[in-house]
């Protein structure tokens, strides 16, 4: 992977953790659910994290990064996902940020298995591994809204 490819896909990864912490924190504003409102809080605050340690990446020479240029990401694959926006309704803005979520995960995914460095590749496992919990727990949100329990 060159310098330029490199610096491509972390400046898509911090557009989106930009446009989720936009969408979470509009979501954390509005919605009236003090459990909603601080899931939604603490999403917008890690969304916050992964954008400074991404920017961080933008700072070091891509030969410290140890990547293996092999690696295909796909970051283009994603790029037909509607805009999030806080307008929507609950169940389709869960839906939108589930999915979201799933290609963060995804994406943090390849780059750790692109890594050729053991505390990088950790780093990007360990965000993998923050966004596969944020989905859980979106997941888990949106199936007690849609599916709720009738007796």
């Amino acid at each position: 992977m060159n310098a330029e490819e490199f610096k491509k896909i972390i400046s898509m990864a911090i557009n989106r953790e930009v446009e989720a912490y936009t969408f979470y924190k509009g979501v954390s504003d509005k919605v009236k659910d003090p459990a909603l409102k601080k899931l939604f809080g603490e999403l917008a605050g890690d969304e916050t994290k992964h954008r400074e340690f991404l920017q961080n990446l933008l700072t070091k020479d891509i030969k410290a990064m140890h990547m293996d240029a092999k690696k295909d990401f796909k970051v283009g694959d994603s790029l037909k996902t509607p805009a999030l926006t806080p307008d929507m309704k609950p169940l389709d803005g869960l839906v939108i940020a589930i999915k979201k979520e799933l290609e963060a995960m995804s994406m943090y995914t390849q780059l750790a298995n692109a890594s050729t460095d053991a505390a990088q590749k950790k780093l990007f496992t360990d965000l993998a591994a923050m966004e596969r919990g944020h989905k859980a727990r979106l997941e888990d949100i949106y199936t007690n809204m849609a599916f709720p329990e009738v007796w």
